[in-house]
């Protein structure tokens, strides 16, 4: 069957990030993307230079319109990523709604995109929206500690908080919550950084089972951007194919990005040439040159379950 995607995301020229980071991947594992660009840039904002246009909230409702108006206005998934703009956002929200009503199994995915340790990247207007109108429409979410946190107004000091933070996005609306990063300190060092995942499970039979995992992720001493929007794009298509099976989809998606960054590393400092840090252009995600391993992915990371349990229906 055909699967299609409406994915909302910036949009760059050069490099990769946003819809450019999600589409190519996604294309590959078999996945049609119907694409809006939120913003169109030269390039991503970490280079020295960027020159661009913003999508306003007409101009999408506007190329909304126009998808409805032609009936192909159906969809099995939604994809969104970074936001800065409060009625954009809106606008984004009356869409979901509208096309959740018209496709009842429709699986929204959300990055709710708003800062990282400790800092705001976008108005602070947005941080209403999130959590009272687009978290509740999310199937799966993907935020890191700090937009956890923020969501749910907890702190985050030990796994046991982690595990109450997942637990309350759930109360939320979402089905499916990773934390894609958090500061919890991991048993194998500094090198590794800690991710949770917590997903429930709702099964015909009235029955429902959960699921808590945890993950220590290799890092690798360089910046990389638009890493975030292909986490939540590969978590879309490997919960697809293991719907009810978060660990292997987090071991999947998890080992795509291993795969893909120590990949972009090599390449960044082999160009770079000896003692010298490489350029933003040089970090440019190798996201053609790893197409067999997005495919499939060889698992070189393996997530530990916190809990498992299945309830009875009442």
């Amino acid at each position: 069957m055909e699967c299609r995607i409406l994915s909302i995301q910036s949009h760059v020229v050069r490099g990769y990030v946003g819809n450019k980071s999600a589409t190519f991947p996604l294309q590959v594992l078999g996945f049609e993307v119907d694409s809006i660009n939120s913003v169109q840039f030269s390039n991503h904002t970490g280079y020295a230079h960027w020159k661009g246009q913003v999508l306003t909230a007409e101009e999408l409702n506007e190329l909304y319109e126009g998808i409805k108006l032609n009936k192909v206005n159906r969809y099995d998934y939604i994809l969104t990523g970074y936001c800065k703009d409060k009625s954009f956002l809106e606008v984004v929200v009356s869409i979901i709604q509208e096309l959740k009503k018209a496709t009842p199994g429709l699986v929204y995915v959300c990055d709710p995109v708003m800062g990282d340790h400790g800092l705001l990247y976008v108005p602070e207007n947005l941080l209403p929206v999130y959590k009272n109108e687009v978290v509740p429409l999310a199937d799966i979410l993907t935020p890191n500690q700090f937009e956890a946190e923020l969501l749910t107004g907890r702190k985050i000091k030990t796994e046991d908080d982690a595990v109450e933070v997942m637990d309350l996005l759930h109360e939320m609306g979402p089905d499916t919550v990773v934390l894609t990063s958090t500061d919890l300190p991991s048993k194998h060092g500094d090198q590794f950084l800690v991710a949770l995942g917590s997903q429930k499970t709702r099964n015909p039979d009235g029955t429902s089972s959960s699921m808590k995992i945890c993950m220590d992720i290799p890092q690798v001493d360089a910046v990389f951007v638009g890493t975030g929007d292909l986490f939540a794009a590969m978590l879309l298509a490997w919960t697809h194919h293991h719907p009810k099976d978060l660990k292997t989809a987090f071991e999947k998606t998890v080992s795509v990005m291993q795969h893909v960054v120590k990949r972009t590393f090599t390449y960044a400092n082999e160009m770079a040439g000896p003692g010298n840090r490489p350029s933003a252009a040089q970090l440019e995600l190798r996201m053609i040159q790893s197409k067999a391993d997005i495919e499939n992915p060889s698992v070189v990371v393996e997530a530990k379950v916190l809990q498992k349990s299945s309830h009875q229906k009442k």
